[in-house]
């Protein structure tokens, strides 16, 4: 295990983003969220609708060309665009395709459904080489970066979130399980700094450091234990991101409102009657709640 740095313990949240009176869509973010392979297109509205339920002004989903009529049907408030695919899988994009979708986008998350083929290797590659803004990276896209090592040639110069499970930490550092979860504290401290980006370690009393400071999470409960519970947490993330907090402040605020979500929707349904989506019913409440405090 390596040896913990000197950590600052935060117990208070920053700010959120300022909302102004006189502010209109562009005020608030453009942001782009990428996953929604075939069967799995549940993961990216999950994502798609928290950012929007988190305030963004405008978000797009961008998925494989076989799956993205369902996500657009599914949520009216959605802008989508289409990758192409290769068959069956996601086809390779080339470089000037993946500046294409990135343009004009404020914060950009990526990984929910979005499988592991090897288009869809190549479309994170190019995200973590030509991004010019900040980077979410949650379940299949972090599987990808500890199968290819594509974390080594990422630009660290822009900043970036990465929202493992015990499981998916485990393959990127190459700890165990047991292990992460007898030092999570030291493991994740240690891989952010490395990487110099921000690890949210999911699960009861989420962790967030950037490495030299640490959050740990006291909202949430067992009824978040379901699929997509994640990709919600990618959305809201994202969000926050494109509405100009820096990773740090927006990975804090959206644990502490993604369990909030949850505490509330386990007030009124319990923990055993939970599934991913009421967070999405419960989120804007959650949001009211904290503006009142």
């Amino acid at each position: 295990m390596p040896e913990p740095p000197a950590i600052q313990m935060q117990t208070s949240r920053p700010p959120l983003p300022p909302r102004p009176v006189d502010g209109h869509k562009g005020t608030f973010g453009r942001v782009l969220l990428i996953g929604g392979s075939p069967g799995m297109s549940g993961a990216l509205r999950l994502a798609g609708i928290a950012a929007l339920r988190s305030g963004s002004g405008l978000v797009q989903a961008a998925a494989s060309e076989r799956t993205i009529a369902l996500i657009a049907a599914s949520e009216p408030c959605l802008m989508t665009v289409a990758l192409p695919n290769d068959q069956d899988d996601l086809r390779p994009p080339t470089e000037a395709e993946v500046s294409r979708l990135l343009n004009r986008q404020q914060a950009i998350g990526c990984g929910p459904g979005l499988g592991t083929c090897r288009g869809a290797k190549q479309l994170v590659q190019r995200l973590l080489s030509q991004a010019a803004v900040p980077l979410v990276l949650d379940a299949d896209a972090l599987n990808l970066c500890a199968a290819h090592a594509l974390l080594q040639d990422r630009n660290q110069d822009i900043p970036c979130v990465i929202t493992p499970h015990p499981g998916e930490f485990a393959r990127l550092t190459g700890f165990t399980i047991a292990q992460i979860s007898h030092s999570r504290l030291q493991v994740a401290c240690e891989f952010a700094l490395r990487h110099k980006l921000v690890v949210v370690l999911k699960g009861p009393q989420s962790l967030v450091t950037d490495g030299i400071r640490c959050y740990v999470n006291q909202t949430g409960n067992s009824g978040m234990a379901t699929g997509g519970s994640g990709d919600v947490l990618t959305g809201i993330t994202t969000s926050l991101l494109g509405q100009g907090l820096d990773a740090f402040a927006a990975a804090v605020n959206a644990v502490h409102a993604h369990g909030l979500a949850g505490d509330l929707a386990a007030e009124h349904l319990s923990p055993r009657g939970m599934i991913a989506s009421d967070l999405l019913t419960w989120l804007p409440r959650a949001w009211k709640q904290i503006s009142d405090c």
